[in-house]
């Protein structure tokens, strides 16, 4: 239903489908910064013939149609309420088991970088990760944040924005296996997927991102993340000229 609008309303620069695993369970790790991007994004891994399944709130679950198509599209629920940190993330490990792939927006919400770069973050995808040591491909996608960017109420629809995504290959996880899943071991996880998406997003950009990711609890406790090195904008023209 929704692919007939995206096409219309979005170019499309799709890259890195060879990394996207043929088979078996794999986690998509990919960069958030547009309410418009799960659709676009479903559409390029749709397109692999690998069918994501998205992670969100449970209580979305219960909520009557949205909840029917989640359930009815098979969504995965996260139960934030619970104490333990992995069975917060049980579904999603159940679905890797089984051979599916969990889409993971490892920042957890829309990004609140000024220049919209990947933040610090959080560590559900690397629970699954370790748990399940399955492949975790970084993905880095740009153009729907420019079609309705963040936390914006209208869509900028001229002129015809190019979706960019670039799949890179599985991250190296190795050496984390068989660690106890301490804060410290998931944070350097998460740290390791979060670049590899980054650098993606970098080579899509044509720029490079700022030495710290922001951090928002940082940032409300009035601890500004160091400042960017100055960026190369050599991308800019190169990124809106690639074809359908």
């Amino acid at each position: 239903m929704v692919k007939p609008v995206l096409l219309i309303f979005l170019k499309r620069d799709w890259r890195g489908m060879e990394n996207i695993p043929a088979a078996g369970g794999f986690i998509a790790a990919v960069n958030h910064n547009s309410h418009l991007d799960p659709f676009a994004y479903a559409h390029y891994q749709y397109n692999t013939g690998r069918v994501p399944r998205f992670l969100a709130k449970s209580g979305l679950f219960k909520q009557g149609f949205v909840g029917a198509v989640m359930r009815g599209t098979g969504q995965i629920p996260v139960y934030r309420e619970t104490t333990d940190g992995l069975s917060a993330f049980r579904a999603a490990v159940d679905a890797v088991e089984r051979g599916e792939c969990v889409a993971f927006y490892p920042e957890g919400t829309l990004t609140r970088d000024p220049d919209q770069w990947p933040m610090v973050g959080k560590t559900g995808v690397a629970r699954v990760a370790l748990q399940t040591r399955c492949p975790v491909v970084p993905i880095a996608q740009w153009g729907c944040n420019e079609l309705l960017p963040p936390y914006a109420k209208r869509l900028n629809l001229l002129p015809r924005k190019t979706h960019h995504v670039l799949a890179g290959p599985p991250v190296d996880l190795s050496r984390f296996y068989g660690m106890e899943m301490t804060p410290d071991v998931l944070r350097e996880v998460t740290e390791v997927i979060m670049a590899a998406i980054t650098r993606r997003l970098e080579e899509i950009r044509g720029e490079k991102a700022p030495v710290r990711p922001y951090n928002p609890v940082r940032e409300r406790h009035g601890r500004r993340p160091a400042t960017a090195p100055a960026r190369q904008k050599k991308g800019q023209g190169k990124r809106e000229g690639r074809g359908d």
